[in-house]
Parts: C-alpha cells; sequence; structure tokens
C-alpha cells in the first residue's frame, strides 16, 4: 500500500511539472526586456535579414568596405547588425546585456568574436583575450562560461598536418608546442576561477585534432567538476557513436564528460569539399536525420546527467521543449548545473526567455569585440540564418507578434 502511495505521488509530482513547462509561443515573455523601440528596430533589421538576396550582397559589401576601413560603414554596423547580436565592442561594454540577461534570469557564454589569425603574436592575443574574458566572468554574477576556438589559437594548416599524419618539422614541433601551452593556460585558470570552457567544433578535416587537445584538457581538468566541454556537431553521421565514445573513455580513464551539442555550421562547406574530393559526405542526407541524431544524443545526456554535463546549444523548439520534458519527467531539478540550454544572443528570444521563466538552466552566447574583428562573425551569423533555413523568417514573425500585442502594429 505505502509503495502504491508512493507512486502515486511521483506519477502527480511528475504530471505537474510536465504541465508547467514552457510556452515558446509566449512573445511577452520572450520579449521582456526590450522597450517599445528597441522591438521596432529588431522587426527592421529581421524585414530585411529576411532577403536572402539582400544578405549575399551585403556581406560582400560589408568585408570590402571593412578592408577598405570606411568608417561610416563601421558605424552603421555597430548600430545595427553588431547592437542586436553582440554584448560590446569590449567585456566591460558588455556588463549592460548581462546585467540585462541577469535580471531575467539567463546566464551569459561571453565568446570573443574575433576571427582566428595566422601569426603566433594574433594566437598569443586571443589567448590572453580568453583569459581576461574567464577572469571577468569569475567576478561577474551569472556568467558561468566562456566559450573560445582552438583555431583562435593554432594555425588551420598546422591542425590539418597533424590530423593527417605528416611528418612533423621542428619548426612544426614547437608551433604544436606553443599551442599546447596556450589552451592548457586557458583550461588551468578556468579551472582556478571556477568557470567553464566551451571549445566549439569546426571543420572536419582539423577536428579529429580539436578532439585530442580538447579530450587531454578535459582528462586533465575534469576530475572532480566539468571545466572543459567538447562540442558535438550532430548533422554528422559519426557524431552520436563518437558522443557515446568520449563518454565511455570518460567513464574508463575517471574523469566527468563535458558536451555541448550543436547541429553544425559548415554543412554547405563540408558538403561541397566531400563531392569535390570524391569521398562520402560527413553531413546527414536531410534534416529529419540530423534532428533524429540530435534528439537521441539529448536522451543520452539527460540520462547519465551525473557523470556527463550537456548544453543543448540549439535554436531548435522541438529539441528545446524534448529536454524541458525529459528533465521535468524525471524529477531532475531544472538549473541542475549539468543540464544546460543555450542560444545566441539576438535570436530565439522565445526560446531562451520562457526557459528561464520556467526555471531552467539557460544562457545567451554573447560574442563581444572590435567591430572590425567581429564582422566575419556577423556576416557569416546573417548568411547560416536568412531566409534559406527560415530562422530570419521566425525571428520577423514573433517580434511582429509581439509588436501587435503590444498595440505597435
Amino acid at each position: 500500500m505505502k509503495n502504491s502511495l508512493n507512486q502515486t505521488n511521483i506519477t502527480t509530482t511528475a504530471t505537474q511539472e510536465i504541465s508547467s513547462l514552457p510556452d515558446f509561443k509566449n512573445t511577452a515573455i520572450a520579449f521582456v526586456g526590450k522597450n517599445n523601440e528597441e522591438l521596432r528596430k529588431s522587426a527592421r533589421l529581421f524585414a530585411l535579414m529576411n532577403k536572402h538576396w539582400l544578405v549575399g550582397i551585403g556581406s560582400k559589401i560589408g568585408i570590402a568596405a571593412i578592408k577598405m576601413h570606411l568608417p561610416f560603414v563601421e558605424s552603421i554596423v555597430k548600430n545595427t547588425i553588431f547592437e542586436q547580436f553582440c554584448g560590446g565592442t569590449t567585456l566591460l561594454e558588455s556588463l549592460p546585456t548581462i546585467e540585462k540577461l541577469r535580471q531575467n534570469n539567463v546566464l551569459t557564454i561571453l565568446d570573443y568574436g574575433a576571427e582566428a589569425k595566422e601569426r603566433e603574436e594574433d594566437f598569443n592575443h586571443t589567448m590572453n583575450e580568453v583569459i581576461r574574458a574567464i577572469e571577468f566572468a569569475a567576478q561577474t554574477p551569472n556568467v558561468p562560461t566562456v566559450s573560445t576556438k582552438i583555431t583562435g589559437m593554432a594555425r588551420f594548416g598546422l591542425l590539418e598536418s597533424i590530423q593527417q599524419g605528416e611528418a612533423m618539422t621542428l619548426e612544426m614541433r614547437a608551433e604544436y608546442k606553443n599551442v599546447l601551452k596556450r589552451i592548457d593556460a586557458i583550461c588551468y585558470v578556468a579551472s582556478q576561477k571556477g568557470v567553464s570552457i566551451f571549445v566549439d567544433a569546426e571543420e572536419t578535416w582539423i577536428q579529429n585534432t580539436i578532439n585530442h587537445l580538447v579530450n587531454m584538457m578535459m582528462k586533465r581538468y575534469n576530475r572532480n567538476k566539468v571545466v572543459v566541454y567538447n562540442t558535438f556537431q550532430m548533422y554528422r553521421t559519426d557524431q552520436l557513436q563518437y558522443l557515446i565514445t568520449s563518454f565511455n573513455q570518460a567513464q574508463k580513464e575517471g574523469y566527468l564528460l563535458g558536451a555541448k551539442l550543436v547541429r553544425g555550421a559548415y554543412m554547405e562547406k563540408e558538403r561541397e569539399r566531400a563531392t569535390r574530393l570524391g569521398y562520402p559526405s560527413p553531413i546527414h542526407p536531410n534534416k529529419r536525420a540530423s534532428d533524429d541524431a540530435f534528439n537521441t544524443a539529448l536522451r543520452f545526456c539527460v540520462d547519465n546527467y551525473e557523470t556527463l554535463a550537456s548544453c543543448n546549444a540549439s535554436h531548435n523548439a522541438e529539441s528545446a521543449m524534448l529536454q524541458a520534458e525529459l528533465i521535468a519527467s524525471k524529477g531532475i531539478p531544472r538549473n541542475h548545473p549539468h543540464l544546460m540550454f543555450s542560444q545566441l544572443y539576438g535570436m530565439s528570444d522565445n526560446i531562451t526567455f520562457n526557459l528561464a521563466a520556467a526555471g531552467f538552466n539557460v544562457a545567451k552566447y554573447v560574442p563581444y569585440g572590435p567591430v572590425r574583428e567581429v564582422v566575419p562573425y556577423l556576416i557569416r551569423r546573417a548568411e547560416e540564418n536568412s531566409s534559406v533555413t527560415g530562422d530570419m523568417t521566425r525571428e520577423y514573425e514573433l517580434v511582429l507578434q509581439e509588436m501587435k500585442r503590444r498595440g505597435l502594429a
């Protein structure tokens, strides 16, 4: 009888938890942080970005104009696309954005948005900038994580040569030793300061090298808590198995796995290269297959949340709801540090703010850096999320819906 009552209580609790899940159509919560003028500005920007042909032309003109050091162009960029998708040009300038997110229970993931260079001095500059971000995060409420890219601290060609198994010259060995020092310095400071590090995934022809480096850091620093996270691009056909293999390896070697799940960012480039060089495409043949792999990976991470820390870094509402339902049905605390959601700053506010309002552990990726340095990142963001994927259409429609609710349209 007692067991029956306990089971009834558990079932009732689970039902109550599921009934209080977020509503991603609630635009009042989604745009709670935007005043009327900010909402109108977002509507104008998304309307422009919804025109794919205009994004294409604007991208080419924008890059050329920045390279020509035209001052008025930098000003235009800062007051439009930069303002929508970035926190500021510096860490201090990003503070108001971080604080605004904090007021709505949204965490911040700092991301130094400058693109990779080719010189050692530039790699050292990136390392120092990431370390500054870690130290800043440690002193700033609601900033648990800093994101970085290995190609910000290592020459692309070096990573590619290592993956291809080419014999390393003395110069290459010295170069690689410097790469290890930079990555270890970042992870060491993060472990000392209580901040975690997300390492981005990149192209398949350098990803194995990146995996080796990140696994080395996880083995070193993820002994008692998760400091370092690798990124798994689930639009790749091999990543679900690699996630499971990575988890089993971590269990065997006595460390905790950190896994950031994304669908992926290099689809066209990957398919084009595979066709050109005559090898099978590493990308799933269609969206449904990618979605299935992503959602299976989510289930795996939630099932193993005690020894696997994960971040659902997706703009997909179905995947976000799936994870919310899994957490609720299993009775896991919604703010458990091993189960996070994240979306890019300036996008998918309907997911982020509704998850936060429902008590889930959710963050915004907040890029920052000099406008001139961040422009390539911003242009890629515009191209990836233009009307080809439908993201801009969805964003525009949500903003319009909120404007109508407020009587602005």
